[in-house]
């Protein structure tokens, strides 16, 4: 690589904009990473192809990519794709962001349309980014779906991602990507308890603890770096499921630099230079492939994936954004999936309140039903019938307004059964009950408010749905872990609300559900003042101990 150094340090000091340490550490980031790419660039132009036997498979990297071809229904990356430089840094590796807004980047990168790959940022303790590394950021989604009745098949190997990097080993790194002058772009997803403000968070800690802490901390690197030129503002879009998340998310972060103690200067060019957009994202991504198709896939491509992943095929990002700023988020040319409009509260009730709204009211129950996954159920009359129950005659009516209309939440709801019903994808109730008690929060208990508000009666298919979020909950612990038991078998619950309804373990079902609705401390509102919804619940939660489940559910579809 002749001149390869020598060439971005003529380019950084060239811009007076960068400080001596911000200078350095992004000579150094470049250098790693051009040195990656040509170095990976003479691989994949001269190594020859080898076929190796199952036995000794190769994980996918940009070393093997030489061993595939795009044929139809399978998608390989070109050399021009892995070359692109940065533009995004992504706060999460779920398969959430890789299935959605890295799916986007990836298919506008492919048609020429964006050109800028994503540095991902691991933010939590868990989990490591071995397989990341392994893989050179690549991995395969494989898309399975029904679209008017055909059948729907895909496989792409998806080369958005560039690096990734742990906030906890690699803060350095990650601040140096602050000046870098084609980053234009952050998005996040830390689910829903994240996006919080956390009053004593430092943003000169390595790394500060929270993700608005970790967000204003790169900002501020930025701001440095560029001398607060306002052009170098970044476009920030969480997708975390809160509504107004963009606005949320600023305003955490502008309260976040004040208790900071940073000068006026900077709070000015964080309000004016920079753009926090709410969004929308719905794709169900399950995660990995059954394990006969996984098989299979593997003795056909002869390669091996540890980061793949599965979705449907329908997808949505829906982004709250001017059109001047739609102009820097020039993914959106490449999938009609992808929905800027400057008011996205329509998309947004859809997708919270009919699908994963009824997933939530649905997910316990369906749990205690002895049903896995999302699929089983579907093919059950009763849960089939509960849902559409639940979505037509509760949910729909609780959101329609001058908006929205009855049509448009009928069509929206049609379409979300048929997703639920898709045979390709294995969506586990379990996985849906992650988080449980903030789901409820705040997914349903505004159709719980809005349906009393509207009706000011019973709505007997959300009061099944309580009942069984609370015996689902109902739980011992041991040793941090918190375990449920339905149908004899024993589950793990993750939710942060678990210890609760450990210290009550003991407590007699009408007096745990009585302590659970009158909870103002977690609802905001005591729901047992709610006409009838107290009795309601614990009738379906006492005929759900005695395992009269179908007996319950035809009693809240009459």
């Amino acid at each position: 690589m002749p001149g390869t150094l020598s060439q971005i340090k003529t380019r950084a000091a060239s811009r007076q904009a960068f400080n001596n340490r911000n200078c350095i550490n992004f000579i150094t980031s470049e250098y790693k990473r051009l040195s990656f790419i040509f170095s990976h660039e003479y691989i994949i132009k001269k190594q020859p192809v080898v076929r190796n036997k199952m036995n000794s498979m190769e994980k996918l990297s940009i070393k093997t990519l030489n061993n595939l071809k795009h044929t139809e229904g399978f998608s390989v990356p070109s050399t021009e794709t892995i070359n692109l430089p940065e533009k995004v840094l992504q706060f999460g590796t779920g398969v959430l962001l890789r299935g959605l807004p890295d799916y986007f980047i990836d298919a506008a990168n492919k048609q020429g349309k964006f050109n800028g790959r994503v540095v991902v940022v691991k933010s939590t303790a868990s989990g490591d980014l071995e397989a990341f590394k392994q893989q050179d950021g690549l991995y395969t989604h494989c898309i399975r779906g029904l679209e008017n009745n055909n059948k729907i098949e895909k496989n792409i190997i998806n080369a958005s991602i560039s690096r990734a990097l742990s906030a906890a080993d690699e803060w350095e790194e990650i601040l140096a990507c602050a000046a870098d002058p084609n980053m234009q772009i952050v998005v996040s997803n830390t689910t829903e308890v994240g996006i919080q403000l956390v009053k004593d968070d430092k943003i000169d800690a390595a790394p500060p603890a929270s993700f608005p802490g970790k967000l204003l901390a790169f900002l501020h690197a930025r701001y440095k770096a560029f001398n607060g030129n306002p052009a170098k503002g970044l476009v920030i879009i969480p997708t975390e499921l809160i509504v107004n998340n963009g606005e949320k998310l600023a305003s955490i972060v502008m309260d976040l630099a004040k208790l900071n103690g940073v000068d006026q200067a900077f709070l000015d060019w964080l309000s004016a230079a920079n753009h926090f957009c709410s969004s929308l994202v719905d794709r169900i991504v399950p995660g990995k492939l059954a394990p006969a198709e996984s098989a299979a896939f593997i003795e056909r491509y002869q390669y091996t994936d540890d980061l793949l992943i599965t979705s449907e095929s329908y997808s949505l990002w829906a982004i709250e954004a001017s059109p001047e700023i739609a102009k820097t988020l020039s993914f959106a040319g490449a999938d009609k999936g992808v929905v800027i409009a400057e008011d996205i509260t329509k998309f947004r009730e859809l997708k919270l309140r009919l699908l994963n709204g009824s997933h939530t009211f649905t997910c316990g129950l369906a749990h205690l039903a002895g049903y896995e996954t999302v699929k089983q159920a579907m093919d059950s009359r009763e849960i089939e019938g509960f849902i559409s129950e639940l979505m037509f005659r509760e949910i729909a009516p609780s959101i329609v307004g001058h908006d929205l209309s009855h049509e448009e939440a009928k069509e929206f709801g049609e379409k979300v059964l048929d997703r639920f019903r898709n045979p390709f994808i294995e969506h586990r109730w379990l996985s849906i009950t992650v988080q449980y008690s903030s789901k409820m929060r705040m997914r349903n208990l505004p159709l719980l408010l809005k349906h009393y508000e509207r009706t000011g009666v019973v709505p007997k298919a959300m009061a099944l749905g309580f009942a069984a979020y609370i015996l689902f909950m109902r739980c011992s612990e041991k040793n941090g872990v918190f375990t449920g038991n339905a149908n004899g078998k024993s589950y793990t619950i993750q939710d942060d609300h678990a210890g609760w309804f450990a210290e009550r373990e003991q407590s007699g079902g009408k007096e745990l559900v009585k302590a659970v609705l009158s909870n103002t401390a977690y609802w905001g509102h005591d729901l047992t003042q709610l006409p009838g919804f107290l009795n309601a619940v614990t009738d379906k939660f006492e005929k759900l101990v005695n395992g009269e489940v179908s007996q319950a559910i035809q009693e809240s579809c009459s």
